[in-house]
């Protein structure tokens, strides 16, 4: 397992991750941990980007269609 180590945290920083570790019942070396493998989890916008590109959309609905349901909606 890899260490991480970041510097020059403001202090106002820290305080809020430390009240957010408490709040969980958590030590903020945890909290932290918890909340780095959540942002690590999350895909970037050019992977987002990339898999919509990739996704096969034969079988959605045309532009008329929904040009027709939105106009449709606003009545």
């Amino acid at each position: 397992m890899g260490v991480l180590y970041v510097r020059d945290v403001p202090e106002s920083v820290s305080e809020v991750l430390k009240a957010r570790a408490a709040d969980e019942g958590m030590s903020m070396s945890s909290y932290v941990l918890a909340q780095l493998r959540i942002l690590a989890d999350k895909p970037t916008n050019a992977q987002i980007v990339e898999r919509l590109r990739r996704k096969n959309r034969a079988d959605g609905p045309g532009t008329q269609q929904i040009l027709d349901t939105v106009q449709g909606s606003r009545r």
